[in-house]
């Protein structure tokens, strides 16, 4: 299994089904790639990992880590497969770039039982405005 994996912000992307359809336009013989400037230092224990996605403050799916790529510009690329696994919505806060996430943390099928996830994405998001959740 796994040890590690990536958090990064869906940016532009307002709902669930943005991001679908993002990852369906995007997706190439099974795999997507999501360019980056920097290397990631753990990059090994990454791959067979998971990239999770968060839009409006909540982790709500995941793709699979294949491998990385150099490209001919200096960038990186991140292949991820090309099919994206809902998950149980998860509070999460938002950030630049992506950061790791230990594989300990990653949510469950049955959510954190905080309850926190059933709040609307509104109410949700002015909290976390906030630093209350």
């Amino acid at each position: 299994m796994p040890k590690l994996h990536l958090t990064k912000v869906a940016f532009g992307c307002r709902t669930i089904e943005a991001l679908e359809k993002r990852v369906a336009a995007r997706t190439h013989g099974g795999e997507m790639r999501v360019p980056t400037r920097m290397r990631p230092k753990r990059m090994d224990e990454l791959i067979g990992g998971s990239l999770y996605w968060i839009v409006k403050h909540r982790l709500i799916g995941h793709q699979q880590i294949l491998r990385f790529e150099d490209r001919k510009d200096g960038r990186i690329d991140i292949v991820l497969s090309g099919s994206l696994e809902l998950i149980p919505l998860t509070p999460k806060r938002a950030h630049q770039g992506w950061r790791y996430f230990e594989a300990a943390s990653a949510p469950t099928e049955g959510g954190d039982g905080s309850g926190l996830s059933e709040l609307p994405p509104h109410l949700y998001g002015k909290l976390a405005s906030l630093a209350l959740v």
